[in-house]
């Protein structure tokens, strides 16, 4: 008898783990219920959208947009109730303050078009507005320079095409994932975390590539070029970027970015010996340094022992200056704003703090997310954990564009994914089920996993997204609205039930490696 005893003990004993699981990783139905009545019945989706395109502009680092689009944020969310609200400072800006005040640009023979175009950030101004030939500069290697030395004055530069030609795309302009990409996605191939190339990279040619790149820029400056033109851009639609200018340097010359088209027909004029003129005119305004910043609020915890813990969501603000930035990514920050609203509408009483981070600079290098991780959670001189480190307990990010939640990477945080597998059950109906242990780059949840922290990334279907980002064509009609209605709902439910559970999200386990992978210097 006390055998049997002791065996349907060692039964039940072995059992409780997964007794546990299943009473703490319990779906509240009913929650989710109301935030699906909420997020799609009272949906401020059109407002927020509203406000931080169209009403705030393009939000480019350093910018007079982005203070408004900043300022537009916090009121934004003190409208909707959240608490500590604040614009806090979370990094310096070495690139400075610059705003585009205006731009033109036409060609005027042998016939007249005017073009769309978008000038480089961090460029300078012309004087006024300019007329005259343009030049085509084909610079092949260095000593090429000498042909041109003592003819740029003023002149109007044309910079070569990459030779790579235009091929006609067969693909729809947008898309979403077929249920064979998903599995795709979902796959588990080689070293996970691993780039893999198809040709072994060549160091030496694109350092010499830059280094005559170098060279072409400071002959241009030194010889008093008027403009330069780029290659930037298709459909014709120019793209945005920026120059590689810290604050305190000499105003680099002018630059514009001309669509592929626009730049081919003059490159091809010129090529065939047809005279080409233009008339252009930039304003750039220059400021002093300015502080990146993020804009923070939140619902606070409720409970004595774990209202201290944050589920934190976020996303970046900033953009660049083309467009208004509406799927990169002022779509991922309506969302987790929405998200916030939806509960604390609902007078949700979180056990942990649910917070909301809109991220500023981005777009150079994850700032904002590394000034936050830097300032709260750990210290990068010493390697040392701060003390909110061991109160954090997950971060949820959303930069895909604007396409529906399709599903979650895992960032190989493997001990994660039966959580997610029972969070996101409800939402099956809605395609978000795919569940990836990869990896997936380019964003500020990266600026948690690096340091060991559980942060996620969602798949999303692609839309326009690669035609967009980036370019001046990202403005609010480029965002799908009902997607982002549903990714607000489906955010609202995971980081209700992330603060409610009675563990943190599972972390990866610490370990240890003898050698440094080969890719950890590419991590911002």
């Amino acid at each position: 008898m006390k055998i049997l005893k002791t065996g349907i003990s060692l039964m039940l004993l072995l059992s409780l783990p997964f007794w546990l699981y299943s009473q703490t990783e319990k779906n509240d139905l009913e929650m989710i219920y109301k935030i699906k009545q909420e997020g799609n019945q009272n949906s401020k989706m059109e407002e927020l959208a509203f406000g931080l395109t169209d009403f705030s502009g393009p939000r480019l680092t350093g910018s007079s947009g982005s203070d408004r689009g900043n300022d537009w944020a916090k009121k934004k969310m003190e409208e909707f109730g959240f608490q500590n609200v604040r614009i806090e400072e979370a990094a310096d800006f070495n690139r400075g303050g610059w705003d585009n005040l205006k731009t033109y640009a036409a060609m005027t023979s042998p016939y007249y078009v005017n073009f769309a175009c978008n000038p480089v950030a961090w460029t300078g101004s012309t004087s006024g507005l300019i007329k005259g030939e343009v030049i085509l500069m084909d610079i092949r290697n260095e000593s090429d320079l000498e042909k041109y030395r003592g003819k740029l004055n003023g002149k109007i530069i044309l910079m070569p095409s990459s030779g790579t030609p235009y091929e006609i795309s067969f693909e729809p302009l947008a898309s979403r994932y077929t249920d064979e990409q998903l599995k795709q996605i979902e796959l588990e191939s080689g070293a996970m975390g691993a780039r893999r190339f198809g040709q072994p990279f060549d160091m030496a040619a694109l350092m010499a590539q830059r280094q005559l790149r170098t060279k072409i820029t400071e002959m241009l400056r030194n010889e008093g070029a008027a403009v330069i033109l780029n290659n930037a851009g298709t459909y014709n639609i120019p793209r945005s970027n920026g120059a590689g200018y810290n604050a305190g340097d000499k105003e680099p010359v002018a630059e514009l970015n001309l669509p592929m088209e626009a730049h081919g027909r003059m490159e091809r004029l010129l090529r065939n010996k047809v005279s080409v003129e233009m008339e252009v005119e930039i304003t750039n305004r220059f400021f002093p340094s300015p502080k990146i910043y993020n804009v923070i609020g939140e619902i606070p915890g409720t409970d004595k022992l774990l209202k201290n813990e944050v589920v934190l969501l976020g996303a970046h603000i900033d953009s660049w200056h083309g467009g208004t930035g509406a799927a990169d990514n002022a779509s991922g920050c309506i969302v987790m704003m929405e998200a916030l609203r939806i509960l604390k509408s609902l007078n949700a009483a979180p056990r942990r703090t649910i917070r909301v981070a809109l991220w500023g600079g981005e777009e150079q290098g994850l700032n904002g997310s590394r000034g936050y991780v830097e300032k709260y959670l750990y210290d990068t001189k010493t390697k040392a954990n701060k003390p909110d480190y061991d109160r954090f307990c997950v971060y949820f990010n959303m930069d895909n564009g604007s396409g529906r939640y399709r599903g979650v990477y895992l960032q190989q945080n493997e001990m994660a994914r039966p959580l997610f597998e029972e969070l996101l059950k409800p939402f099956g109906s809605l395609g978000c089920t795919t569940i990836a242990i990869r990896n997936t780059g380019g964003t500020d949840h990266q600026s948690f996993d690096r340091v060991g922290l559980p942060g996620f990334q969602f798949i999303q279907d692609p839309i326009e997204y690669g035609r967009t980002y980036h370019t001046v064509m990202d403005t609010y009609e480029r965002l799908v609205l009902s997607d982002l209605r549903i990714n607000a709902i489906i955010t609202a439910s995971l980081a209700y039930h992330a603060a409610m559970r009675n563990e943190k999200f599972p972390r990866k386990p610490v370990m240890n490696f003898t050698e440094r992978s080969p890719f950890a210097a590419m991590m911002p």
